[in-house]
């Protein structure tokens, strides 16, 4: 019959082009190729794994990457998983190739990164805020406390012998109640940390910041107030802004010199905002109280630090983040930034350049 054999023509026709298609549909994709500087917590590492996208290499450790390594590994690859210890800057990025599209760094800062080569490059940036947003304030709330009650000079004493009997002054310190907290840089941390203050009885809130916020001050019933200001009212100080040209080294002998003599200082935010000799000299000449810092320059700070010397100084080791619940949502919000960049969908969290 005449349509049994233009059937059997179209099957010729249609089979070939039918298993070619099918061929390509069934063949495995290659998998985008990325590096992860870090051993980052596993809830990151199982989407990367699970995610069926991407093959990726881990540089397996808790310590920083050797720069040497680092640049041998990111040849070639188009993905690169980063936290805030890798400098990613021109020559990563030589070294990395024009396959590279995405960065996606395990941190809320970005200092670490030179935007310009990257915008110059069309690499996109992910990045991790908001999900660090109550471990930050409570531990700066924590390390004002520690601070401010001359908590760990407390329990040197008390490991040491210097718990005598009861005395009417010894290791006083100073409270939050009806006084007056001041932030420098009001964002979504500045305000969780006003959140959790406000209970003890703070009187006022004061910030300052490149311009004011209102929408967030109102949270907090927070006064906008100038640099000066701050510096002259603030009982206690939290330096909650972004490291930035120029942020860099602000809080100096200028700001120090106008603070009271009984205030406290904290900074949680990045080492660099600080210039640690001036700070030193305002600490050990009782310009100011006390000082707690849970980020120092360089990091980790020396041992023989000056600073380290001071009964009235705080530090802490780069903690703030550390909870198991906040470093696992990073290291999952870090992973899925970078596959929805190789995709080339929109990122959860994506840094504009």
């Amino acid at each position: 019959m005449w349509w049994r054999s233009s059937a059997r023509g179209l099957k010729r026709v249609l089979w070939p082009e039918f298993r070619r298609q099918y061929a390509m549909q069934s063949a495995p994709q290659a998998l985008a190729r990325v590096y992860v500087t870090r051993r980052v917590p596993p809830d990151g590492l199982r989407i990367l794994r699970q995610s069926g996208q991407v093959q990726f290499e881990l540089w397996d450790s808790d310590d920083p990457v050797p720069r040497k390594e680092l640049l041998k590994r990111v040849e070639g690859v188009e993905g690169l998983l980063c936290v805030l210890t890798e400098k990613i800057d021109s020559e990563v990025l030589e070294a990395a190739g024009p396959n590279l599209k995405v960065v996606s760094t395990m941190s809320v800062g970005y200092d670490h990164l030179s935007l310009p080569e990257l915008k110059k490059r069309g690499i996109r940036v992910g990045y991790t805020p908001d999900v660090l947003t109550d471990a930050v304030a409570e531990l700066t709330v924590a390390l004002l406390l520690a601070t401010s009650r001359r908590l760990i000079e407390a329990v040197e004493e008390a490991k040491t012998g210097g718990w005598g009997t009861w005395r009417t002054m010894w290791l006083c310190g100073y409270e939050l109640n009806q006084s007056t907290v001041g932030i420098m840089g009001l964002g979504r941390i500045g305000v969780a940390i006003a959140e959790r203050l406000k209970p003890f009885g703070v009187k006022r809130f004061i910030y300052t910041d490149v311009a004011p916020r209102t929408e967030l001050a109102s949270k907090i019933q927070a006064e906008y107030v100038t640099m000066d200001e701050l510096a002259r009212e603030s009982d206690f100080l939290a330096v909650c802004c972004a490291l930035t040209p120029e942020t860099q080294g602000i809080c100096n002998h200028s700001l120090f010199s106008k603070m009271k003599k009984t205030a406290v200082f904290i900074n949680t935010s990045r080492g660099p905002v600080v210039n640690q000799e001036d700070l030193y000299e305002a600490l050990s000449s009782g310009q100011i109280a006390a000082a707690g810092l849970d980020v120092t320059t360089p990091e980790p700070l020396p041992p023989d630090h000056p600073l380290f010397k001071l009964k009235n100084c705080v530090i802490l080791p780069h903690i703030a983040s550390a909870s198991y619940t906040t470093r696992n949502s990073m290291s999952a919000l870090a992973a899925n930034n970078l596959l929805a960049g190789l995709k080339g969908e929109p990122m959860p969290k994506e840094l504009k350049l």
